[in-house]
């Protein structure tokens, strides 16, 4: 009987950047516009410093998200070239090496030995860069897919208090964009638990235990100054 297991390996790299990227969208747009309503602005000035974090947010989590991940590629390249020689320049010492690993990890000495040799004649590099650094190709940085993602996610989470203040004009504004805030943030922690496997009462409660505080904060900040921007 055939067995196939779901694994969601393969979401870590654009699932981690989309979920930060949408839940900093939500929080540092809806504080921003909360602290700044809180201050008694009027609603031409929420607006624009709501667009404002939007676009700086976006274009900050894009080069953040690149910037961080090319120095991770670049450190993988790294390791690997330094592999590339190894490999080269001392073929039977990097058998032994691998066959260490693939001891260590429950096999006979000789059976390593011959399975070292028989990943390295189809693959060298890419046994060592496996078992030895680490490097698959799931985990492979990538930095353009990482910024894209961060970028685009910011903004539809950035555009989801943004619209809310763009199509309600009360005084009590604020307080629609931190309930409908935290319902926003309490949907993405139950889809992205949902997508890398966790509980989703967990993925909830992280989140929107969070943004709370944030908002929280920057309410305080706009009554304590109390002085329209």
């Amino acid at each position: 009987m055939s067995h196939q297991e779901l694994h969601r390996q393969h979401r870590v790299g654009w699932l981690r950047a989309a979920v930060l990227g949408a839940n900093d969208g939500i929080v540092s747009t809806a504080s921003l516009i909360i602290g700044v309503a809180a201050a008694n602005s009027d609603h031409g000035a929420i607006v624009v410093a709501g667009t404002a974090g939007l676009v700086a947010g976006a274009i900050s989590m894009a080069a953040g998200e690149y910037v961080s991940v090319s120095s991770q590629a670049d450190t993988e390249k790294s390791d690997l070239l330094q592999e590339r020689l190894a490999i080269e320049n001392d073929y039977e010492g990097e058998v032994l090496e691998l066959a260490e690993i693939y001891e260590q990890r429950g096999l006979e000495p000789e059976l390593s030995v011959t399975v070292a040799r028989q990943l390295m004649a189809h693959d060298a590099l890419g046994a060592h860069s496996r078992d030895e650094i680490g490097i698959s190709e799931l985990t492979q940085a990538q930095p353009v897919i990482a910024a894209f993602s961060s970028a685009l996610s910011f903004s539809v989470g950035a555009a989801l208090p943004l619209l809310t203040v763009l199509f309600y004009k009360s005084p009590d504004v604020s307080l629609l964009v931190a309930i409908l805030s935290l319902f926003f943030l309490a949907a993405l922690g139950a889809v992205s638990a949902y997508l890398s496997g966790a509980k989703i009462y967990t993925g909830v409660v992280r989140v929107t235990l969070w943004g709370a505080l944030a908002m929280a904060a920057t309410a305080l900040v706009g009554i304590a100054f109390d002085v329209a921007v």
